[in-house]
């Protein structure tokens, strides 16, 4: 019988939809498209190199388990791969599970014609950043050397921007990540990532002119440009940048004629090799008020997103903070920090300073007391969601076992009844899908936290001592 490719990737994108998170299933299968099947050798398209090694490193497990789960144990998967901005194609040998196939090009190879005269003008430039009657020869890059690569805390929720930033910071210009594309939630990291960007490139090619500018900023200039008649000098200025680097990219919603300037000076940048960094509180399918040409070339690279950090890394962030003030708290309080503020980093960096200035002004020194009567006015006015990090810490500090037992793969009945009912109150007490809770707890699937929950619902009906576990814990979740 011969089955259709489409129909096939279909089936497997459902059954790896329920195994991740609906972030990286967005993230890495969304993209994804299937190309053709023959002889039960299904080849996958991937948009970039990286696409494919990141996708080799972390699913070839979950694609090659699917793969043959729809088309049988001899079933082989392969990959058709887009290069970006360069004629050469290749193979490259492949991991036990599958095969790449030669790569594709989808760009023509760059004018050189173009790139020799970018930038050359017989007249001299305005450069919208000198303030009128000052003299000013060189391009400030408006970088804070504070937001360096040193002082970003990497993560599993940014790993891949992150990543991603270092490729473009050792080689602008010459990734498949142009434009890249970094969006996230406010507080995540967009900024210092962008800054940080911008100083690698600097530190190693001090020769490039490099410009980090916010949306609003541009936006201002351009104005001023019409204002004053003096368009093309604004757009050759731009045009005369090595490293661009936009924040908050969205503020050009609704803007037409802005959004038009940009363009044309976003297709010179990247036609001439020229590297464009952009950051978005969305990414390009959510952008609204923006042209579709401009969104089409903001999905040209890469788009990589930060998501929220997890407990590990709210905890390191705080110890790097703690160390660069030259700072000690109480590991407890470290913790208690790291626990009740999830969702910004903004706002945890926010949370310690503060800790820091009522421990000063009040001439206290800083306890777990003290930290909760701050964190208890700091988040007042947010509703605060109890999160599966604090339902497991609190499972484990209940039956005395160590967190890492937990997340095992250990089959000791004390361990594995802990574990499920620290999937049973995740369930109950947050929005998080059945897939997120099995990752949290050692990379289960979610039949198995399904199964959990069953074993749970009925352990409870029939065991009192079981029964005064789960009361015990339920009263000690809701006094958080």
């Amino acid at each position: 019988m011969n089955q259709d490719h489409l129909a096939v990737w279909n089936n497997c994108l459902d059954i790896i939809k329920d195994n991740i998170s609906s972030q990286a299933f967005k993230t890495w299968f969304h993209p994804i498209k299937p190309v053709r099947l023959e002889a039960k050798v299904l080849t996958i398209q991937v948009p970039s190199q990286f696409f494919y090694e990141w996708l080799e490193e972390h699913y070839i497990q979950l694609l090659s388990k699917t793969i043959h789960k729809e088309l049988g144990p001899d079933a082989r998967l392969e990959y058709s791969i887009i290069i970006e901005n360069s004629g050469a194609s290749g193979t490259q040998p492949a991991s036990p599970y599958a095969v790449k196939m030669p790569m594709t090009n989808r760009q023509a190879t760059k004018n050189p014609a173009v790139a020799m005269t970018a930038g050359i003008h017989n007249t001299p430039i305005k450069n919208p950043f000198v303030i009128p009657g000052l003299r000013k020869l060189n391009i400030d890059s408006n970088l804070n050397p504070n937001y360096n690569f040193g002082q970003f805390i990497e993560g599993e929720c940014n790993r891949l921007a992150r990543s991603a930033g270092f490729a473009v910071a050792n080689k602008p210009g010459g990734t498949s990540f142009n434009p890249l594309l970094i969006y996230g939630s406010t507080g995540l990291g967009k900024t210092h990532l962008a800054h940080a960007i911008g100083l690698e490139i600097k530190e190693q090619n001090p020769e490039l002119t490099v410009l980090y500018v916010s949306s609003e900023k541009f936006t201002h200039q351009f104005i001023d440009a019409v204002r004053n008649n003096s368009v093309n000098d604004f757009s050759h200025f731009y045009q005369m940048v090595d490293v661009l680097i936009i924040d908050d990219v969205q503020f050009f919603s609704g803007k037409e004629k802005t959004q038009d300037v940009f363009f044309h000076i976003f297709n010179h940048l990247h036609q001439t090799g020229k590297q464009i960094v952009l950051t978005s509180d969305k990414a390009p399918v959510e952008m609204q008020g923006m042209e579709q040409r401009l969104l089409s070339r903001f999905k040209w690279g890469l788009s990589a997103d930060l998501q929220v950090p997890s407990l590990e890394t709210r905890m390191a962030i705080l110890e790097k903070m703690m160390y660069a003030d030259g700072i000690e708290l109480p590991r407890e309080v470290i913790e208690y920090l790291a626990y009740s503020i999830t969702s910004n980093v903004r706002e945890l960096e926010g949370a310690l300073i503060s800790l820091i200035a009522q421990s000063s002004l009040n001439k206290k020194s800083i306890t777990l007391d003290l930290a909760k009567q701050m964190i208890d006015k700091f988040v007042k006015n947010t509703a605060r969601e109890v999160s599966i990090d604090y339902i497991q810490k609190v499972v484990c500090d209940y039956f005395d076992l160590p967190l890492e037992l937990l997340k095992s793969k250990t089959r000791k009945r004390e361990i594995v009844q802990a574990r499920q009912i620290a999937m049973y109150f995740s369930k109950k007490m947050t929005k998080s899908s059945l897939a997120n809770i099995g990752l949290h707890c050692g990379g289960k699937d979610h039949a198995t936290v399904l199964h959990a929950c069953r074993t749970v619902n009925n352990l409870q009906e029939t065991d009192k001592h079981f029964r005064k576990y789960l009361d015990d814990l339920e009263k000690k979740l809701a006094i958080h």
